[in-house]
């Protein structure tokens, strides 16, 4: 990485363009729509069930990474797959900010006292009835992960000019409920991003780093 690599996406670069955006701001709602709009309807609709995610981008001086998360094998939903830490926003929360921080504690140990929040990117939709609320925060590097093991099978980092690189960002489909349906995929070695973490971190290129 060129010395001009690691200024653009060092943790005092992103902990400024996270500053600079406003999530009210968004216009259209982003979500799982915006690559399926005649699916618009099933997703932006009455009842979703209000999450939050934490982006954890991590202050190492040979560039920042983010913290992702490989969900345990043994859950109900989304089993398997790469994601942010977090999860619902219970009525104790004081914000989605709490959730977050409480979520990352829960499932991966990371003390919230070595995390700084630095913003919040627009509500995300799910098709799978969610309105995720990503907040952006930077981490201290000198962290230790401690990882709930009935949630979280794997904790690991990606850098984060790999993630905010449109060349590492793949549109793929599957038939589901008899329609082709269309979402980001961002491989990493034999790690498969895709889903909503991958529209997530494509969100975050387009409100940070696109030009």
């Amino acid at each position: 990485m060129s010395t001009q690599d690691v200024s653009l996406f060092s943790a005092e670069d992103f902990r400024r363009r996270a500053a600079a955006q406003d999530p009210a701001l968004a216009g259209e709602a982003y979500g799982d729509h915006r690559l399926n709009p005649d699916l618009k309807q099933f997703f932006l609709r009455d009842g979703l069930h209000d999450a939050a995610v934490l982006v954890p981008v991590v202050n190492h001086a040979g560039g920042a990474t983010v913290i992702l998360t490989e969900r345990s094998s043994r859950l109900r939903q989304h089993s398997g797959q790469i994601a942010f830490p977090g999860g619902r926003i219970d009525p104790t929360d004081s914000s989605p900010e709490d959730a977050a921080l409480r979520e990352a504690e829960e499932e991966i140990g990371l003390d919230r006292a070595l995390i700084q929040v630095v913003g919040r990117m627009p509500d995300y939709v799910t098709g799978s009835g969610y309105r995720i609320r990503p907040v952006l925060s930077v981490v201290q590097s000198d962290f230790a992960l401690v990882l709930n093991t009935d949630e979280v099978e794997d904790a690991f980092e990606v850098p984060l000019s790999f993630l905010m690189d449109p060349a590492n960002h793949r549109r793929e489909s599957r038939i589901w409920q008899e329609r082709e349906r269309f979402f980001y995929t961002m491989p990493y070695g034999e790690r498969f991003i895709w889903g909503i973490t991958a529209g997530i971190l494509h969100m975050l290129y387009e409100r940070l780093y696109a030009r």
